[in-house]
């Protein structure tokens, strides 16, 4: 099977998810459960902000002023996924998650990977990952094979060399997955506008894209979406996410496709704004120039 979207439309393979933006309730609860469940690092702080990362990139920015109730039937996060530089990290956080009794909510083998789930302290959907090597995925012209299967857990702790000293500087935010109102039309957005491969759409009511031949930078689905349902403005909830492109001539003809296609953009210094088909705002940025890789 081809890929449905030209290549001189892609995003470039260095393309990888930024900082997610969470509107919050309550920014210290928030702030704890970043910092002692996840070991994440304080990288920036100001008056009703709070910027969360490792190796000095943030990956979590927590925004004050959310108000209840949260509606988990509109469109908006799924989950954030933050992936660890390999198994003996993966193990040493799950040791540290049990050790804290951090409510977790399930866990998987996906094939090209392995996952724990929980939420944050106001519901948000937390995935922490690592990659098996790249070489051992299996692809088929650009899709990339996942399933979900039960985690060897006991080898995923064992597996641990060290105690868990908080996230390693390697860290990064490894996808994003969002829940969308209407499939056809988000992927048509993401992947045909916007310039983000599909690497699988094999799952019912889903949808993976990526760039760079990685499993996925974004997830789409229509799980638990209720028909027209759209997120209050100030609901607790996703408030952004950022994707990071390599330049800023990069940033411009996405911009260019997304116009293209009568979405309306924003352009300041810091790069490009945009919301897709269901209002969720993305941030179109140039990465920073010192990282290390995102892609095994």
């Amino acid at each position: 099977m081809s890929s449905p979207e030209p290549a001189a439309a892609r995003l470039p393979a260095a393309t990888r998810p930024g900082a997610v933006s969470l509107a919050v309730i309550d920014l210290a609860a928030e702030e704890a459960f970043y910092r002692q469940v996840l070991g994440l690092a304080v990288t920036r702080q100001q008056d009703g902000l709070l910027e969360l990362g490792a190796g000095g990139e943030p990956l979590v920015r927590l925004v004050a002023g959310a108000r209840p109730p949260r509606d988990d039937a509109a469109p908006g996060l799924y989950h954030l996924a933050i992936r660890l530089p390999d198994r003996a990290a993966l193990g040493a956080w799950l040791r540290h998650a049990l050790a804290l009794g951090a409510p977790l909510q399930g866990a998987a083998d996906h094939g090209v990977s392995e996952a724990v789930y929980l939420s944050d302290a106001e519901g948000n959907g937390v995935e922490i990952y690592r990659d098996r090597p790249r070489e051992t995925w299996l692809v088929d012209d650009g899709r990339v094979h996942m399933v979900t299967e039960a985690l060897d857990a006991r080898g995923v702790v064992a597996s641990a060399a060290d105690p868990w000293r908080g996230a390693p500087p390697e860290t990064v935010m490894g996808h994003v997955h969002l829940q969308v109102g209407e499939l056809t039309r988000s992927r048509v957005f993401y992947a045909g506008a916007l310039g983000l491969p599909v690497t699988n759409a094999a799952f019912p009511g889903a949808c993976f894209l990526a760039a760079g031949g990685y499993h996925h930078h974004l997830g789409l689905n229509t799980w638990g979406v209720a028909a027209r349902a759209r997120r209050s403005l100030g609901a607790p909830g996703l408030e952004a996410f950022e994707l990071l492109l390599p330049a800023r001539a990069d940033i411009e003809a996405a911009a260019m496709r997304l116009r293209r296609a009568a979405a309306e953009t924003h352009e300041d210094e810091q790069g490009v704004d945009v919301s897709d088909p269901d209002g969720i705002r993305l941030h179109l940025r140039v990465a920073p120039a010192v990282r290390r890789p995102a892609i095994l």
